[in-house]
């Protein structure tokens, strides 16, 4: 819980109260590799913050599995669209490794939204966080080819590389493991 305090103070700044509420709130997950946090048809009723290890969201399309977004240590995740519309999910999340997190049920998150409207405004922020990521991930894949979908990633998140699959990666890319293959060897 102290990296979580630690990592949303950096977004905002919150009174002694409003922490004793979150504290009082939140439930330690812990998942094993491959264990899924949830399986598509399910309804998601917690947000997520990852504390330690990674996780992947992925769909499963005529049976074969495509990967969409990584998550790692101090990243909220969920599956926002279940999440907010409390309909069945259509992805799956997945463990990549012993991951542990720390879990908030909605209902929670929205009682503590009127109780503390500094949470909710910290809860404002890491959406806008996550939703500048979603834009950079959109522009990425409408409008790069893979050599500089790959830059990219080297760029700005080369620790993927070292702890995704690289089939993964490509699916993530959005390109074939061959071509990720090809652009690798050409570095």
């Amino acid at each position: 819980m102290h990296n979580f305090l630690q990592h949303v103070s950096s977004y905002y700044t919150l009174s002694m109260d409003a922490i004793k509420a979150l504290q009082a709130c939140f439930t330690k997950v812990e998942l094993y590799k491959n264990d899924l946090l949830l399986k598509e048809g399910q309804v998601c009723t917690h947000l997520y913050f990852i504390e330690k290890g990674s996780l992947r969201g992925f769909y499963n399309i005529d049976g074969k599995e495509t990967t969409y977004w990584f998550g790692f240590e101090n990243d909220f995740v969920t599956s926002f669209h279940s999440y907010i519309t409390q309909t069945a999910a259509v992805e799956n999340i997945q463990a990549m490794e012993h991951t542990v997190l720390w879990s908030v049920a909605k209902a929670s998150l929205t009682q503590l939204f009127n109780e503390h409207h500094e949470i909710e405004r910290l809860v404002r922020i890491a959406y806008e966080r996550y939703y500048i990521k979603l834009e950079e991930r959109f522009v990425n894949a409408q409008f790069k080819t893979a050599a500089q979908k790959y830059n990219e990633l080297l760029q700005h998140n080369p620790h993927i590389l070292n702890r995704v699959p690289l089939g993964y990666v490509a699916a993530y890319l959005g390109i074939t493991q061959e071509t990720l293959s090809r652009i690798r060897a050409k570095l």
